[in-house]
């Protein structure tokens, strides 16, 4: 019998893995109304409420270095991370649950400095610490997150809901914290050898920001809801805009066109671009750990999507079948890719 060659993770990419390895399990109980394929899972809570929860992994040497990550800082973004998740599903995150899986180089006052990052966003979010778990590590340091909201079933915003003609509308800008995350690599290399290193950041401490510390955007929930405006589809842009974009669009069966002018970019992230030799469109489109928002609403909401503040239109949803696009300046069409499977910082 001929042997099957096995299939590289990489081949499938994250969100393709996630696919194979879930698409068998239907949920089978009544009380699970959306389970894998979203921000997060949906539960009954009551006829009119549902319970959010949402798990994430993060692991040093793949997702963080210490080298250069601040445990406090490390703490806040845990938080961050999982909140975001919830908030893309147009609810409020409460509760978070902590485990970690910890090796002996880390000292009670380490921990206690990722648990004051932990803090401080717990206390900026109005979220409660709920629980956890801790665990001996042999292989670094771990951390799980899980996060819990709550929303009114009819608030409840998927990333499947997406209809043609849709407008495509992001918060804040996309592409610092990668480029954030490539000066702190290039400073690492410079003074790998150096005795008393001293790192070049200056006029750059926003990028290292939107990386280290990236803000959940609590407040753009708000403002949707004061505005009485409940988006069709969303998502939390960790992976990339490409890649999110085209899982909003599978979800949705749809198309996208999205217009490179339109695609917000900080201007630190253009300079360290340019300076680094590399493009800030793709560090936009692929770079991903954003943690932006990403949501489509009908074409006839335009006017109220203006007084949200942080929020840029940047293109529309397109027909089944149409694929996912980025248009130049010039009128070029280029098809956008998802960004292979990440295997290290």
């Amino acid at each position: 019998m001929e042997k099957h060659k096995p299939t590289p993770i990489s081949e499938l990419g994250e969100f393709g893995l996630i696919g194979r390895l879930t698409d068998r399990f239907a949920p089978r109980n009544r009380t699970t109304l959306r389970g894998a394929g979203d921000d997060a899972a949906v539960i009954a809570a009551s006829r009119t409420e549902a319970t959010l929860v949402s798990t994430d992994l993060l692991l040093e040497g793949i997702d963080f270095d210490l080298t250069y990550f601040p445990l406090k800082h490390l703490g806040y973004k845990a938080v961050t991370v999982g909140a975001s998740d919830i908030l893309a599903m147009n609810a409020l995150p409460e509760q978070v649950l902590l485990s970690l899986g910890v090796s002996s180089k880390f000292s009670v006052e380490a921990l206690e400095e990722f648990y004051e990052g932990v803090r401080l966003a717990c206390d900026e979010l109005k979220i409660d610490l709920a629980g956890g778990d801790t665990t001996a590590s042999l292989t670094g340091l771990a951390v799980n997150v899980t996060a819990v909201g709550r929303a009114k079933r009819s608030e409840i915003v998927y990333r499947g809901g997406a209809k043609p003609n849709d407008l495509i509308c992001i918060t804040g800008n996309v592409g610092a914290a990668y480029m954030g995350l490539q000066l702190l690599e290039r400073e690492k290399r410079v003074l790998r050898d150096v005795a008393n290193p001293e790192p070049q950041f200056e006029g750059y401490e926003y990028l290292l920001e939107k990386y280290l510390k990236p803000r959940a955007r609590h407040d753009v929930i708000a403002a949707l809801a004061e505005e009485r405006l409940r988006p069709t589809a969303m998502i939390d842009l960790s992976d990339g805009l490409a890649s999110d974009l085209m899982q909003l669009c599978k979800a949705s069966g749809c198309g996208a066109r999205i217009y490179l002018e339109r695609i917000p970019i900080a201007r630190q992230t253009h300079r360290l671009a340019e300076e680094m030799h590399v493009d800030p469109v793709v560090a936009a489109l692929n770079g991903g750990q954003d943690h932006e928002l990403l949501f489509t609403v009908p074409l006839s909401m335009q006017e109220q999507i203006g007084r949200l503040g942080p929020v840029d239109v940047i293109g529309h949803i397109t027909a089944a079948g149409t694929g996912c696009y980025l248009v130049t300046p010039d009128g070029s069409d280029i098809r956008l890719k998802a960004q292979g499977f990440k295997e290290e910082v």
